[in-house]
């Protein structure tokens, strides 16, 4: 656990109680705090009460009375498409606002940094596509380089539930734009920006609000070391923001649309091909096209990105290229559950918006397509340009037949319920197919979230192949 600092003896709001917000809560009272936590599921209160956390209804008037600070759950709207009225209580009564990352960057370094002899460094990586992957390939390839190293945020363990920092650790964060966009402190060593499309719209006020959210983690953070993607506008901006001049290496840049000239530090992949270049000089290289963890260009683009962080937190490239080659992928991220008689059977059900379905239909052969489910906005036409190895898809969810007409000339048939689609596609299947699940939607249609629609995908191919 990592005590929160600056609130010994005060009473801070917590609002929203799952698991960063009972870390939080039991965080703040580590560090001395008094939290007073609060949310609209009585359920949830009654975990705070089971813990002896002080359950208080922050929504009556005068509840903030006394209160220092409100920390608020990422989930929970503080901005649009409109503010939780708890939220705006706390601003009436000029209460700041923070959420438990900001929390965590002020409280880090209170850990007796000063007896160590290799300060602990803090990775922060942020992006629409590929975070999760790119965080956790770092974690790897950390781990396997015998480095000690933590996972939390947005994937794994809460942030102020992770162990006390060790001498030379390396703390990996994924952060979405939930989180970067309140948080009072944002100081990473090194920050990463994988990509750019459109998401959460509706929570940022549109496409210029989410990247303001994400480009808070190098603007206001000023990380030693930046990795960013540059295949998109945004992220040649924000390179060109934070970089001093062409020969600037605190800024790495990374592609896989093209290859990377000048004097500055680029990696980038070409053809299956990881290049790093220092200066104008290759200095490293990686065959990336036989790593069966990392298919396909979006994943060569979190190869990238990985690299590149490990290479200026010191590791030689053969010692990542090792790491790489052992790294077995993510749950629900381009994840082969099974091979079968020439089929291979694919979950990636992560892949909930156009641009990331995008990239999957790119990293496979003659594809067996299952999809569908909570349309979200821009149309899926752009799916037209990555589909021409589909062979035919297999559409679910409540508005499958909807979602279907959506797919411009690709072979469609409405299955609605996963275990049809599974069943129909492993019927047609031949070897040399494979059969993906990459919804380009939401999933809350007929699933609690992402990570359930994957796990009945792979239920469903095991049973359909008696596994």
């Amino acid at each position: 656990m990592i005590p929160v600092q600056g609130f010994k003896g005060q009473s801070v709001g917590v609002l929203g109680l799952g698991r960063s917000g009972l870390a939080t809560a039991r965080a703040l009272k580590a560090g001395g705090a008094i939290p007073l936590c609060w949310d609209d599921n009585l359920a949830a209160r009654n975990s705070a009460m089971a813990e002896d956390l002080e359950v208080k209804d922050l929504s009556r008037q005068g509840a903030f009375d006394g209160v220092a600070c409100l920390i608020t759950s990422p989930g929970i709207p503080h901005l649009y498409p409109a503010p939780n009225p708890v939220i705006v209580a706390a601003w009436a009564a000029g209460v700041p606002v923070d959420n438990d990352i900001g929390l965590f960057f002020r409280s880090f370094a209170a850990q007796g940094f000063e007896d160590f002899d290799t300060i602990p460094r803090v990775v922060a990586v942020t992006g629409s596509n590929g975070k999760s992957t790119t965080s956790a390939l770092i974690h790897h390839l950390l781990t396997h380089a015998g480095k000690p190293a933590q996972l939390a945020g947005n994937i794994g363990r809460g942030v102020l539930d992770i162990d006390a920092p060790q001498d030379g650790g390396v703390v990996v964060l994924e952060l979405s734009s939930y989180q970067t966009d309140l948080a009072r402190a944002l100081t990473p060593d090194v920050a990463v920006f994988t990509n750019l499309s459109p998401d959460h719209l509706d929570r940022h006020g549109g496409i210029g609000g989410y990247f303001a959210a994400k480009r808070r983690l190098f603007a206001e953070g000023g990380p030693d070391r930046a990795v960013i993607g540059v295949d998109e506008t945004e992220g040649q901006y924000l390179a060109n923001q934070m970089a001093e001049g062409a020969s600037d290496d605190r800024v790495i840049q990374v592609s896989v649309g093209r290859k990377l000239t000048g004097p500055g530090w680029h990696v980038f992949a070409r053809k299956g091909f990881l290049s790093e270049y220092r200066k104008g000089k290759q200095v490293g290289s990686i065959d990336l096209r036989d790593i069966k963890g990392l298919p396909g260009a979006h994943n060569h683009q979190n190869a990238c990105a990985a690299y590149a962080v490990c290479r200026t937190l010191g590791l030689a490239p053969r010692v990542i290229e090792e790491g790489m080659k052992t790294y077995g992928g993510l749950p629900h991220r381009s994840q082969i559950v099974a091979e079968v008689g020439g089929v291979t059977y694919v979950n990636d059900s992560k892949a909930t918006n156009v641009d990331s379905a995008t990239k999957a239909l790119s990293a496979f052969k003659n594809i067996r397509w299952i999809c569908g489910g909570l349309e979200k906005e821009g149309g899926l036409a752009a799916l037209a340009e990555a589909a021409g190895d589909v062979r035919r898809a297999y559409v679910i969810g409540r508005e499958a037949a909807a979602f279907a007409v959506g797919l411009k000339g690709i072979e469609a048939e409405v299955c609605t319920t996963m275990e049809q689609a599974v069943t129909r596609a492993t019927e047609d299947a031949e070897a040399g197919d494979t059969v993906l699940l990459a919804p380009a939607a939401a999933s809350f249609d007929q699933y609690d979230n992402f990570e359930q629609r994957g796990e009945d995908f792979t239920a469903r191919v095991k049973a359909v192949l008696g596994l």
